[in-house]
């Protein structure tokens, strides 16, 4: 059972947190001690199917439910593997009911009557004290590896083989929680659409306050995809870039790398205050471009200005997507497009609008509607020639 010491009240934020609530009554607290939170009304049946990093906190009120809908409640936390804290609420509880609660890893009782203070402090010692939890449950056990993909141009195609580097990543782990794809168009990302997520939070909601981030505050702004990948992205908010911290987005980012074993950053291409220094925590840095002149050259300079601007020797790599299939045509060869850039592409994605479009429409890599695509093919050569290369972060600062 977790407890706050006596005296002290823990740090961490309920702003932001995801909790869900069986019983009658929620809606003062939401108001009130629980302000800021997203509060859901549930039932035992959901608790049963549960999707892990659904909810940082589970809130039961004993008063208002059955013993046996009790009982129940506890058998399908106890046997969920990472099940999120349990707090529970109530004047009188059977004492079998208490014990297999105490025997929970992160669980507590608060008897009524109790104050507003008292549920506040309760709720923060179970949040700060699954923390630590939550972050070994996200982390690989190895060294986090970081790519930032951006395009050279807009339209270029950055956020889909962004999201097929992740999946394809995510796939070739195999474990639970091994990849975070990041969408820091925080005004008005795609990714969450092309993988038909909905984002429950604004990353706005991160303020200022970075000292305030930590991993089960990251948890709680993470989207689930697969088995293997989770998403940081916003809703749609114009106001984004101006409410975000440069130290909220850095503090961010360090976090992620700490809980997973790779992370994906879809940057734009736009710079902004803080994006030297996230490029400069990358271990690989993409820039997309299409087969057009106008895109071509934009990808030569935006390379060269991103190099200079970080000065560690971290050499931007060009991706040229949409290559055509067809001998002859209006858009340049690869060899053509190397001459354009005066320097030799990393990779060529090949074009399959059919597939992208499809995929898009109904919510999901490529990889996963279209897995025969010559796309999924192209990254999934590109993800094996980058990972099985060292990470260029050390080679630089050797260098």
């Amino acid at each position: 059972m977790l407890r706050p010491k006596s005296g002290s009240t823990p740090t961490v934020e309920i702003a932001g947190r995801r909790i869900l609530g069986l019983g009658a009554g929620f809606d003062a607290y939401a108001k009130g001690p629980l302000a800021g939170a997203t509060l859901d009304h549930g039932s035992v049946s959901q608790l049963e199917s549960l999707r892990v990093g659904a909810y940082d906190l589970v809130l039961i009120d004993a008063d208002a439910s059955e013993d046996h809908a009790l009982a129940a409640a506890v058998k399908a936390l106890s046997g969920m593997r990472n099940a999120p804290p349990l707090l529970m609420l109530g004047r009188s509880l059977p004492a079998g009911l208490v014990r297999n609660v105490l025997r929970m890893e992160a669980a507590d009782i608060l008897e009524a009557p109790f104050t507003s203070e008292q549920l506040a402090s309760a709720v923060k010692a179970l949040l700060s004290e699954a923390a630590p939890a939550a972050a070994a449950a996200m982390a690989s056990g190895t060294d986090s590896r970081c790519w930032g993909v951006s395009g050279a141009v807009g339209g270029s195609g950055a956020t889909t083989i962004a999201i097929e580097i992740a999946y394809a990543l995510a796939a070739q782990s195999g474990k639970e929680h091994s990849v975070c794809l990041v969408d820091l168009n925080l005004a008005d990302g795609a990714a969450a659409a092309y993988l038909g997520c909905t984002p429950t939070t604004r990353l706005a909601d991160f303020g200022q306050a970075a000292d305030r981030i930590d991993a089960a505050m990251l948890h709680a702004f993470v989207t689930p995809v697969s088995k293997g990948l989770d998403l940081i992205a916003g809703v749609r908010d114009a106001t984004a870039f101006d409410a975000v911290s440069r130290e909220a987005i850095l503090r961010m980012l360090e976090v992620a790398c700490e809980c997973y074993e790779w992370v994906i950053l879809d940057i734009p291409r736009h710079r902004r205050p803080w994006t030297l220094e996230a490029l400069a925590g990358c271990d690989e840095v993409l820039v997309i471009s299409e087969l057009t002149v106008p895109a071509l050259l934009a990808a030569r300079a935006y390379s060269d200005e991103i190099e200079d601007g970080l000065g560690t020797g971290l050499r931007p790599r060009i991706v040229l997507n949409r290559l055509a299939s067809r001998m002859f045509g209006p858009a340049p060869s690869m060899t053509e497009s190397e001459k354009a850039l005066q320097r030799k592409a990393e990779a060529g994605i090949s074009s399959d609008w059919e597939a992208a479009a499809a995929s898009v429409n109904l919510g999901g890599p490529i990889a996963q509607h279209r897995p025969k695509s010559k796309i999924v093919k192209d990254i999934q050569t590109l993800v094996t020639q980058l990972a099985a290369q060292p990470p260029r972060r050390d080679t630089a600062k050797a260098a």
